[in-house]
């Protein structure tokens, strides 16, 4: 595309004749992103897991970080980016912005007794600044994009087995098999709705089954902790 550029570039300006990149359009495949993130699926894995995060003895955000990813399974980079402005301490929400999200469309995410606690314990840090996990350099930026899968490597976890996008994965599956409603698991995804007149509607869908829905998937995750004392580890890769 860039070589075909500068070539009708050059045949405007009489420098060339033609364009012979131009019988190459479309000769070559487009790069296809892999969209599967390792997840862990089992309660006691899972358990595991989530113990080996409460013990990690490295910058607190990053630990901070790690544990609102499991509570809430929003995407890695709207975790690391979170700001105070977007939350509602009163209402128990967060508020992500259009502009923040994957989709350019404002999501909001409730907050379960247990997220609160550790925004809490975040403000004990970073509270008067702009970024809820900032990095441990200056507190005037978020911690790095690559600083939660990081954590997870020291922690032995491979990139095979876990990484921070599959909580989405995690979450998603678990709450399927107890059965929660599948529109209801995709709207706290925050997976774009299709249809261009619902999706203006999006922001507040489902949100009392939402509300509680998270509730129960941060009381399902310190039950799962009890299971997961000396628990052998285990992964599948699922695409979320």
């Amino acid at each position: 595309m860039f070589i075909g550029a500068v070539f009708r570039l050059a045949n405007l300006s009489f420098r060339v004749e033609g364009d012979p990149t131009a019988v190459l359009k479309g000769a070559l495949p487009k790069r296809v992103r892999d969209s599967h993130y390792a997840a862990i699926l089992e309660p006691a894995k899972l358990g595991a897991l989530m113990d080996a995060i409460d013990a990690y003895d490295g910058w607190p955000t990053i630990r901070l970080a790690l544990q609102f990813s499991a509570i809430t399974f929003q995407r890695p980079g709207e975790i690391r980016a979170a700001r105070w402005s977007e939350i509602d301490f009163d209402r128990k929400v967060w508020r992500l912005p259009a502009e923040r999200m994957k989709m350019k469309l404002p999501h909001d995410v409730p907050l379960s007794r247990q997220s609160v606690s550790v925004l809490q314990r975040a403000s004990d840090i970073s509270s008067g600044f702009e970024h809820v996990f900032p990095q441990i350099r200056t507190y005037h930026r978020p911690i790095s994009e690559n600083a939660m899968n990081v954590a997870l490597r020291r922690m032995g976890y491979s990139k095979d087995e876990h990484c921070t996008h599959g909580f989405r994965a995690t979450a998603t599956t678990i709450l399927a098999e107890h059965g929660y409603r599948e529109e209801v698991v995709q709207r706290q995804l925050a997976h774009t709705e299709p249809n261009e007149v619902r999706r203006a509607y999006n922001r507040a869908k489902y949100w009392e089954e939402r509300v509680e829905m998270m509730q129960t998937w941060a009381d399902m995750l310190d039950e799962f902790r009890s299971l997961g004392v000396n628990h052998p580890k285990a992964v599948i890769e699922v695409a979320v």
